[in-house]
């Protein structure tokens, strides 16, 4: 390949790169996977998943992520995840979504594997990316603190009506 090939075939890449970068900017959380051995049955049924819950699903040349997280804190580490068939999983709305799915995923079909994962700009191993997605979902966890504010005011109530109760009869 002559230097002016050289040279073009990188300015070709240059958009790419731009979009995968700007594409980790925006998301909440990203999940890298290997999707060796999937079947098209397998990935379309992934796809579906992810596409449901609002999470971009793509498979990007692991160059193209080199190039892309570059000055990222988080380079150094990524790039020894960025060997073999790369998938790669864009949350931007909902944190836990990428993980609970590529995770939830692999346990049905041995085939998916979990190479990292970035959540909130900190750089998350396959373990990490496991533990995010055991946590519970954004609506459970509202519901549960709502769950205690309205035990702890009910609590509060029940023992102020108890002392008006108690004054009450003490006074009559």
């Amino acid at each position: 390949m002559s230097k002016n090939e050289l040279s073009k075939n990188i300015e070709s890449k240059k958009p790419v790169v731009a979009a995968v970068k700007e594409k980790f900017e925006k998301a909440q959380t990203v999940v890298l996977v290997d999707f060796r051995g999937l079947t098209v049955e397998e990935d379309t049924a992934l796809r579906t998943e992810f596409r449901k819950a609002g999470v971009e699903y793509a498979v990007i040349k692991n160059t193209m992520i080199d190039l892309a997280v570059k000055d990222t804190p988080y380079a150094a580490q990524m790039e020894e995840h960025l060997k073999g068939p790369t998938a790669v999983a864009f949350g931007y709305t909902d944190m836990i979504a990428p993980a609970k799915i590529a995770v939830e995923f692999g346990k049905k079909s041995k085939k998916l594997t979990l190479k990292c994962g970035v959540c909130d700009g900190a750089f998350l191993d396959a373990a990490g990316v496991q533990a995010l997605a055991e946590l519970p979902s954004k609506e459970v966890l509202i519901a549960r603190i709502m769950g205690s504010m309205m035990s702890a005011v009910s609590k509060f109530v029940y023992v102020v009506e108890a002392l008006r109760k108690k004054q009450a009869g003490e006074e009559a």
